[in-house]
């Protein structure tokens, strides 16, 4: 086996671990849910009407969007019963993914209770039993197979939905799809597709088996399929015992740099003695907010990012203002600490081709309002929405022909090939100079200083040696050298993973003198 896949699979068994702690604790939970309400259903038709009516609505909601809907929820419940609530990790994920598992095991519970034979029910009531005797001993034994296979549907797909949980700060197997996606390392990606997708297959196995046994009353096999579910499920639960006070949380966006820089402040921790894990593919409000809550202890932000949509400012100051600014902004409001700036500038940066430039004059981003209603625009996915854009606008009159949204790992692609005509590039990007793509002026000064920031959280703030263990990093990367560690990770020919190009990049901070 290759180096790519050793190291690929080595991550599999805490990330398989978490997946399945998550997957099945929803699938308890909605199956909790599920039975009293399939009961009541199955004697009240208009009642059934309601649920399944209701369950099926949940179905239409994408998985993705179901999961980023429970933040602002928990966050606006977390305000008014006065904090305690976590917006982000497991409880997002929880409720979303009960909720989607609810309509396979609601339907076919109801179709199982409600297919059984009139006569045997009748039989039932001459006999004497009570209600809940004919449900526990005709009723439920009749419809299990049927319930059994709506469970085993919910089940493969609550697996599947789980590997969203990576963008609300889960841990999961999505954590390498994610993160492979973004950074083009396709082993990382396959091998968390081939874990998730043995995973519900071995699950939906012995649910079948289970499904199998009830339905041919053969109680050995449905005993023996049950016991390796909980075995399972028993090791899966093993890490969950173990303590994890001194282990420090670092989020980061879902772009290579947030990846690398990440890992170089990890590895200073390592060094310190603590202990590190990763919340890795986060957006922007998301992360902010979560080191905030205290759920992540430190993270790398950009001071144009909090400057614009966390305290809603649209004025240009100098960088240096904007710094002090948002770090008493940032300490007053939520009790989070900006040990400093780290050296360089990771802004908005509008890129075209080079032929395209010389051949319609461009070199700035008044030229290109001039030609922009011949231009595609290519985005990453949350630039649209963000109020950088509309600044832009505001500035220059931009009227482009059509707009696309990618992940940006593809933008650069979509440009280098005619897809777009012009991307909303990050100027730390190695790629746009591997390209050779021309970055348009931006004379105006509509985009913000996007200076990289370390942050941390109130909890980390008053210890000593925390802090002395990456505050050597502050003012030590300039944008050569981030540009030289991202183009690592990110060019297609001799790809280092994010890890790498941290420990190329800390190596080559130690250098300085």
């Amino acid at each position: 086996m290759s180096e790519a896949w050793q190291q690929a699979f080595a991550r599999v068994p805490e990330l398989l671990a978490a997946h399945v702690q998550l997957s099945f604790s929803a699938l308890l939970l909605a199956l909790a849910i599920c039975l009293p309400l399939a009961i009541c259903a199955a004697r009240a038709p208009k009642f059934s009407s309601v649920i399944l009516g209701f369950s099926s609505l949940i179905q239409t909601i994408p998985a993705l969007a179901l999961l980023a809907l429970f933040y602002p929820v928990l966050l606006g419940i977390s305000a008014l019963v006065g904090g305690g609530i976590s917006a982000l990790g497991f409880l997002p994920a929880l409720l979303a993914l009960t909720l989607y598992a609810l309509l396979p095991i609601l339907r076919n519970a109801v179709t199982g209770l409600t297919g059984v034979d009139p006569a045997i029910k009748q039989a039932a009531d001459g006999l004497g039993m009570t209600s809940m005797q004919k449900l526990r001993l005709v009723e439920a034994p009749l419809a299990a197979p049927t319930i059994m296979a709506g469970i085993r549907t919910a089940a493969v797909w609550t697996i599947g939905a789980a590997t969203l949980s990576t963008t609300v700060g889960q841990a999961s197997l999505g954590d390498m799809i994610f993160a492979g996606l973004q950074t083009q390392n396709w082993t990382l990606v396959l091998a968390g597709c081939f874990a998730s997708a043995g995973l519900a297959i071995i699950v939906d196995l012995l649910l079948g088996i289970i499904e199998k046994a009830m339905a041919a009353r053969h109680k050995f096999r449905g005993w023996v399929a049950t016991g390796l579910l909980a075995i399972g499920l028993i090791i899966a639960l093993l890490p969950t015992f173990q303590s994890r006070e001194d282990i420090v949380v670092i989020g980061a966006k879902g772009f290579s740099e947030q990846y690398i820089l990440a890992r170089l402040v990890g590895s200073r921790l390592e060094e310190a003695g603590y202990a590190v894990e990763y919340r890795d593919g986060l957006g922007s409000a998301v992360l902010f907010q979560a080191v905030a809550a205290g759920d992540i202890d430190v993270s790398i932000d950009y001071s144009g990012t909090i400057w614009t949509n966390q305290m809603k400012r649209e004025d240009a100051i100098p960088t240096d203002q904007m710094l002090e600014d948002i770090r008493s902004w940032a300490k007053d409001r939520y009790g989070v600490a900006m040990v400093g700036a780290l050296g360089f500038e990771n802004t908005y940066a509008f890129a075209v081709r080079p032929e395209d430039a010389a051949s319609k004059g461009l070199q700035s981003l008044d030229d290109l309002a001039r030609v922009s209603s011949q231009f595609a625009f290519g985005t990453d996915l949350e630039f649209l929405e963000r109020p950088e854009w509309k600044m832009v606008k505001a500035a220059y009159p931009l009227r482009f022909k059509e707009a696309r949204s990618f992940n940006p790992t593809f933008m650069y692609p979509a440009l280098a090939s005619g897809d777009v005509d012009v991307i909303s590039a990050f100027s730390s990007d190695g790629r746009i100079a591997a390209n050779g793509f021309i970055v348009l002026a931006d004379g105006k000064g509509a985009v913000p200083s996007y200076e990289a920031m370390l942050m941390i959280s109130s909890r980390r703030d008053a210890d000593e040696q925390f802090v002395s263990a990456i505050k050597p990093l502050i003012g030590a990367i300039t944008v050569e050298t981030m540009r030289e560690a991202n183009y690592m990770v990110d060019r297609d020919q001799d790809k280092k993973s994010p890890r790498q190009a941290a420990l190329w990049l800390d190596s080559k901070l130690r250098e300085k003198p």
